[in-house]
Parts: C-alpha cells; structure tokens; sequence
C-alpha cells in the first residue's frame, strides 16, 4: 500500500487459497492487458477468458504470456469445454490444453446437460493434468435448484478433484445465485454455507452491490468471481472497508 492506515482488515497475500478475485477477460487487447496488469495485476489471482472468447482472440498465445508472465494464472471458459463436450471431442480439448500450456481448466455444464457422474468423471480425469475449477448452477434462468441440491452437487465435485467451485451467475450477475434483478438469494447462499467450506466456492459476484453482500457476509478474504477488469481496483477498496459501502462494517469490526 502507499501509505498506512489504522484498523484495515488483514487481506490474504498472494499466492492464496482465499480472498481470491478472478477477472473476465471478454477480450481485452494485448495492450489492454498491459495496461491492465500495471494497475490491476497485484489484486487479481487468477483470469477467465469468458466462455468461448479464446476461440476467436488474437494473438492468443501471445495474451497467455502477457498473464503468465505477470503471474497470473488464466483459463478457457467452462463454455469452451462445453462446446467440445456436445461435439464429443473431449480428448481434443485435452489436447488444446496442452497445446497453449495451460495449467488450469473450467468443467461446467451451465449451457448444456451432463448426467452429474459423467461430469464428475471429466473431474477427475482432467485433474489428472491441471488444477480444475468446476462450475455449478446453470445459465438457463428458468432452472432453480434447491439448497440441498446445490450442497450435493458441490460436495461431490470437491470430492472428485476441483480445486474451487464456482457459484454460477453469469457475467451479468442475475441466474444462478441471484434474481433475475440481481438480488442474493439468501437462503440458498446460507443454506450452502452451513455444508460447504467457504474458502472452496468462488462467488460470481459481477455487480458492487453483489461484491458488498458477500463481503459483509463472509468477510474481506471472499472468493469472488467475473470481476470486470476496470473493477479489481474498486474491489480491493471494498474489501479494505475504503468505500462507502463498507466503510463503518470494517471500521466498527477492527477498533
């Protein structure tokens, strides 16, 4: 930091296995991400290239290297495995991996349906050559799933070998975890966490009003996810209690 203030919360230190904030890259230029990681990268611990962008980037290698270079661990959307999964070219995928040495990948099954076994064996299977995210919930609005169901699904992708668990929202932050208009559903987060170890679910939280509710909920060292790149900045300030949203909860918490 650049100066030093009394009663800040302590904020796990990179590399960490909690308080992580993963970004969206939808697409950023390689001097976007320049300029991004000048400002941003000491916040960020980890980058998604949105579902299926990295099919169509630019200079893709070449962005890859810019992350890794920085120290940023990046990964394909879990759509990408997706898409390969519908086709039956898993084993292509794998290799994909290997070809642009990625250490990390995303297993979700928000866009189409894969029986729960099968998924969980692509798990294990894929764990085998990298660190795995999975993610839970889906992207259709419609399919809501009940608390035990979210808790069941989760434990078992633990189990099988991801890394994290993602709480699926979308980029927009309104299916999945949330309401169409982008409310928590409250419950069903309280429900999970009564099962599910917090420092394993990754929660997408794209909107500050998200960011802020689980922020007070669990705490600054909240893993949380789909964080656009203009707001790892805001973020940080927000988990700090150096935003209005948070600042008397962190101030009264640390006296």
């Amino acid at each position: 930091m650049n100066y030093t203030l009394n009663n800040i919360p302590d904020r796990t230190v990179k590399p960490r296995q909690n308080g992580l904030t993963m970004v969206m890259d939808k697409g950023l230029s390689l001097r976007q991400v320049e300029d991004f990681l000048e400002v941003a990268g000491t916040h960020t611990d980890i980058v998604k290239l949105g579902w299926t962008t990295s099919f169509v980037t630019p200079n893709l290698k070449e962005k890859l290297k810019l992350y890794r270079d920085a120290g940023i661990p990046v990964y394909f959307g879990g759509t990408l495995f997706e898409a390969f999964v519908i086709r039956n070219q898993f084993d292509d995928y794998r290799r994909v991996l290997d070809q642009y040495e990625m250490k990390f990948a995303e297993v979700s099954d928000g866009s189409i349906e894969i029986p729960h076994d099968e998924k969980c064996e692509f798990i294990r299977q894929l764990s085998t050559q990298v660190t795995v995210i999975s993610e839970v919930g889906s992207k259709d609005e419609k399919k809501i799933f009940a608390p035990y169901k979210w808790i069941n699904l989760m434990r078992a992708e633990i189990e099988a070998g991801s890394w994290k668990v993602i709480a699926e929202a979308r980029e927009g932050g309104n299916v999945g975890i949330y309401r169409d208009s982008g409310e928590v559903r409250q419950g069903l987060v309280d429900e999970i966490l009564t099962q599910i170890p917090e420092e394993t679910i990754i929660w997408e939280a794209p909107q500050k009003a998200q960011q802020v509710w689980f922020i007070e909920l669990i705490g600054s060292n909240v893993n949380l996810g789909n964080i656009a790149p203009a707001e790892v900045i805001p973020l940080e300030t927000i988990r700090l209690g150096l935003r209005g949203d948070t600042f008397n909860h962190f101030l009264n918490q640390t006296k």
